[in-house]
């Protein structure tokens, strides 16, 4: 059976049956496992297909580790049972590669993606262009300001309207302005843009229902470390079903350097008011020792 091995609590979110669940969990409790029995129990044993099922993680090795452990639950050696078992940006790229041709903005389904050095490059050209002294103005951290602002689906108009409290952001806010009309001249997209352009994708009546259709149930790994942009994607996309699966840990996030915010977990409830919450206490992974030393540096945090 897929739950014998499970305890409690972990067996208590696998069989939840519908609506908005939020499991928290450390590090060693088995929120992973609990993730994976869950997607497996809703395949195997409440018929749902995979591919109405989408789960969420953040980088290409936790999907591809999450990947095989489901694999192994479903007995299956093909990527092709499980297809939306992927990261954020992946899914993005490939609802933009169908459908980016609705914004005309432009862009083609065959749109080029930056990466970071990509990106940096396009900026040190633009500052060169616009002779911004690089040594006064690090392209790093313009890099890391615009990126924040996609975060937080802040536009170049908006950006420029509030960019007042220095010059870097000032800088910032005339370097951004340019950086998405060359992106949009080379039909191409940076990682944050994946995000927030799906989200545009999403203000489309007609786009919207179809993605919601498709996925029934939402179940997303390390919801501590979404930002503003990846919040609202999930809340768009969880709207008609509300089938939505975080798990999580309240006191981990490790992107805040990438506008994570952890008070998306913390609000749950305020968002989905139905949702039922179970918490993993039982680790796994360390002996009392160690967990009674943790536990000895972080009581007194507020």
């Amino acid at each position: 059976m897929l739950i014998d091995s499970l305890n409690k609590k972990q067996k208590e979110a696998v069989l939840h049956d519908k609506g908005p669940l939020l499991i928290l969990a450390g590090a060693g409790s088995g929120k992973t496992r609990a993730l994976t029995h869950r997607l497996a129990y809703l395949v195997k044993k409440r018929r749902i297909s995979p591919l109405n099922i989408l789960c969420l993680t953040f980088t290409n090795k936790a999907a591809e580790e999450m990947k095989g452990r489901v694999f192994k639950l479903l007995e299956t050696k093909t990527s092709t049972q499980i297809p939306w078992m992927v990261t954020f940006h992946s899914i993005c790229a490939k609802i933009l590669r169908r459908e980016i041709h609705y914004l005309g903005q432009g862009f083609t389904p065959n749109f080029s993606i930056y990466d970071e050095d990509d990106a940096l490059s396009l900026i040190k050209k633009i500052m060169k262009d616009k002779r911004f002294d690089p040594k006064k103005f690090a392209p790093q951290t313009i890099r890391a300001i615009i990126s924040n602002a996609k975060n937080e689906l802040i536009g170049p108009r908006k950006f420029k309207n509030i960019a007042h409290r220095s010059n870097f952001e000032k800088i910032s806010a005339k370097v951004y302005s340019t950086y998405e009309r060359e992106l949009r001249a080379a039909n191409a997209l940076d990682f944050d843009n994946l995000i927030n352009k799906t989200i545009e994708l999403f203000r489309i009546p007609k786009i919207i229902a179809k993605y919601q259709s498709l996925f029934r149930y939402i179940l997303v790994d390390e919801y501590q470390d979404t930002n503003h942009a990846q919040y609202t994607l999930l809340k768009k996309l969880s709207q008609k079903h509300k089938n939505i699966c975080v798990v999580g840990d309240d006191w981990q996030s490790i992107y805040r350097f990438r506008g994570a915010d952890f008070r998306n977990i913390l609000e749950f409830k305020k968002d989905y008011e139905t949702a039922k919450i179970i918490k993993l206490e039982e680790n796994y992974r360390s002996t009392g020792n160690i967990i009674g030393a943790a536990q000895s540096v972080i009581e007194n945090n507020t």
